[in-house]
């Protein structure tokens, strides 16, 4: 069996199946027609950073046939079959362009085929984390459908990003596997071209947040095969189409563990027959290793359930919602009150329901004590049990504090699950994620309402209003040090986060508290304290102390940085931000878009676009990265004039950041209800008409200097 014969008559296949859709669309739809896959801003993305080539018209496919065949060079050497590999990809992505030209929706659901700009995004956190560990690639069709959904639940038990090519999703489907992208379980399509989008997924993370330059292809391999720890699994008999897709996985650096044997590549292409095996020797190739916390629960835990949704009908019980009362609070206490891993329900558990759905008021009551335990931390570690319950299968968390939202669905209740399981898991991840600063930990559930409003009143909102005063008196002025994070640096190398009292990460997920105690956590992690000193330039944010570590942390490729400013030296971006802001010199002032905007801004570019200049640990001057909370903030563009100069935003990011930035230009400019002044698409999108509701408004920004 000569598997590079094999690979080459993939390879054959792909390239006719590409010159023929490529004459399809030409002949449907001319060659001027546009041709790109959707809300991304990298057209082809594979294409495109393969060869820096950006194939846009349907007539420029026939230029990306040419750039395929020039990775084809029949040969006996491993990198010559390899090439072919790559030469394979591009030719999917050819075939999968044309689908997307010609067919409204090509992958109709639960299908997912392409992934957009955003969609990957919002992964960047969880990646960074390591939330997802691994990204594994299933293809083909198992045995029997137990086997398929074995292990497709055991990836998703791990927390990983799991995409599945062929049959496999039928037998998880036949199986109730929970799939989809909020899930990290993506059946991306049925035909083995459909790998492609899994390979765009990578691509695109070397292009988005490791700004590696299109063109550069060995840049990309590279970055691919150091940070993006992805694998494939093919089941059942494989064909050469298969194959040859696998060699291009192989030449991006993953590699592929195969149930029926071929030749084996050793570390790239491994056989292994034996099922409950092929999770452990995928983990092993690509050496990943799970830290697994044993919590006594009878439905899985893990960060792959953090985006289940508990409907109505699937609901078994509920808690808060507006429905009924419920808080929840962590309270700093001493070593002595607190005795470990007790979890005491008072009140009424799930199981004495007389009709569904359940409603019962709910207080969590989370005692914490340690030696190093600080009452800053409260917050900190409150704010995590968001995560920790929606973690769990079956159940589903929203807001925080008084509140809550809760709900339990069915199929968790029929599985055993009680409320004494909500404290187990609270428990686990408090004193493993918390080990540093929590010694003893325990837990108390209250469904009985007159004691939950007692102690709502009594204990939570004096807490919580103690907390407010105390975050509302940290100022960058009212603190000595700064915080440095460099988590995002496993996949933007050059960015460096500076976190600041009033100005948090840009991903929305690391405020100076939470900075603060990741230092306590683990003193040698991603979070280290920044002195403030060497003032420079009070008003643009410039420290020398900062400058200097930014330097120090990038390696060189950052020199200076300026905190306040958006023209100066603006802080870089990893890719995982949650908005983007970009100057809008017409109008005087900036347009800010959050990631889940897919729609064109006045700036005459997307999110994806206005992105695709700013991340991957790069400075563009006029353009920023940044966290919604940081909208609201006096330091927003403190050198160019401040919150003033916000003249667009989308209607549903202007609403969720409406109070505080309202408040914030009252504060300082003695505006009411400022956001009415702020244009958004439901008013227009266009120069023109931005202009006109300013000038209608009064904004303020046309009345202030030139910001550039």
């Amino acid at each position: 069996m000569n598997l590079f014969k094999i690979i080459y008559s993939g390879m054959d296949k792909y390239k006719d199946e590409a010159e023929k859709a490529v004459q399809k669309a030409i002949m449907q739809k001319g060659r001027d027609a546009g041709v790109k896959l959707p809300q991304t801003a990298y057209a082809l993305p594979v294409i495109y950073a393969i060869t820096g080539k950006k194939i846009i018209t349907v007539g420029g496919l026939e230029e990306a046939l040419a750039l395929a065949g020039g990775f084809v060079h029949q040969g006996k050497t491993l990198q010559q079959a390899l090439d072919a590999g790559t030469a394979s990809a591009m030719y999917c992505e050819i075939i999968e362009a044309v689908k997307y030209t010609l067919e409204e929706n090509p992958y109709p659901e639960p299908l997912q085929g392409h992934l957009t700009d955003a969609q990957i995004r919002a992964f960047g956190v969880a990646l960074v984390t390591q939330d997802i560990p691994g990204v594994p690639v299933i293809i083909g069709e198992c045995k029997d459908s137990h086997t398929a959904a074995s292990i497709v639940k055991d990836y998703q038990e791990k927390g990983m990003l799991t995409f599945l090519v062929g049959k496999v999703i039928d037998q998880c489907i036949a199986e109730g596997v929970k799939m989809g992208i909020d899930l990290r379980v993506i059946p991306l399509g049925y035909e083995i071209e459909s790998v492609i989008h899994v390979v765009s997924v990578a691509i695109r993370a070397s292009l988005i947040f490791g700004n590696v330059q299109p063109g550069d292809y060995q840049a990309h391999k590279q970055y691919t095969k150091d940070r993006v720890k992805a694998f494939v699994n093919v089941f059942s008999d494989w064909d050469d189409k298969i194959i040859a897709a696998g060699a291009a996985a192989i030449e991006l650096g993953f590699p592929a563990v195969t149930e029926t044997y071929i030749n084996e590549v050793p570390t790239l292409l491994l056989h292994q027959p034996d099922n409950e095996k092929t999770v452990d020797t995928s983990l092993e190739a690509r050496k990943i290793k799970i830290k697994v916390t044993k919590i006594d629960a009878p439905v899985g835990i893990s960060s792959a359930f953090e985006g289940e949704r508990i409907r109505k009908a699937d609901m078994y019980a509920e808690f808060g919602g507006n429905k009924t009362k419920a808080f929840e609070l962590v309270r700093m206490v001493d070593l002595s009150e607190v005795e470990d891993h007790k979890i005491e329900i008072i009140g009424p558990d799930i199981d004495t329901a007389d009709s569904i759905p359940y409603r019962l008021p709910l207080a969590l009551v989370i005692d914490v004590a340690g030696k190093l335990m600080q009452e800053d931390f409260e917050p900190v570690l409150e704010r995590r049990l968001h995560y920790f319950l929606n973690y769990i299968e079956g159940v589903m968390h929203v807001g925080q504090r008084n509140i809550s939202w809760i709900r339990i669905g069915k199929e968790a209740y029929e599985k055993g699950f009680r409320l004494k399981h909500l404290g187990e898991v609270i428990y686990a991840k408090m004193r493993d994620e918390f080990d540093t600063v929590v010694d003893k930990c325990q837990v108390t559930i209250y469904t009985d309402a007159q004691k939950v409003a007692e102690l709502e009143e009594k204990i939570a909102f004096p807490k919580y209003v103690s907390r407010d005063r105390r975050l509302a008196s940290l100022t960058d002025e009212s603190v000595d040090t700064f915080y440095s994070c460099k988590l995002c640096q496993s996949f933007a190398p050059a960015h460096v986060c500076i976190v600041t009292p009033e100005r948090l990460g840009l991903c929305g997920a690391v405020s100076w508290l939470d900075a603060k105690a990741t230092k306590e956590l683990d003193p040698h992690g991603s979070a280290q304290p920044v002195p403030k000193e060497g003032c420079l330039d009070e008003k643009k944010g410039i420290w020398t102390e900062v400058s200097k570590t930014v330097a120090e942390i990038s390696q060189g490729a950052v020199t200076n940085v300026s905190l306040y400013s958006i023209l100066e030296d603006p802080m870089t971006s990893c890719g995982c931000f949650e908005c983007i802001c970009g100057i809008m010199p017409e109008a005087n002032g900036v347009v800010i878009v959050n990631r889940e905007f897919g729609e064109i801004t006045p700036t005459g570019m997307t999110f994806g676009e206005l992105a695709s200049m700013t991340g991957g640990g790069v400075q563009t001057p006029g353009f920023m990265g940044h966290g919604r909370h940081f909208i609201g903030s006096k330091k927003f563009l403190y050198s160019e004039g401040g919150i003033a100069r916000i003249v667009w935003m989308p209607k549903e990011l202007k609403n969720d950041v409406a109070e505080r930035l309202n408040k914030t230009a009252k504060e300082l400019y003695d505006i009411d209800n400022f956001t009415d002044m702020i244009c958004d698409e439901t008013i227009a999108t266009d120069s023109e008409g931005v202009l006109e509701y300013l000038s209608e408004k009064g904004h303020p920004a046309l009345e202030m200097e030139s910001i550039i």
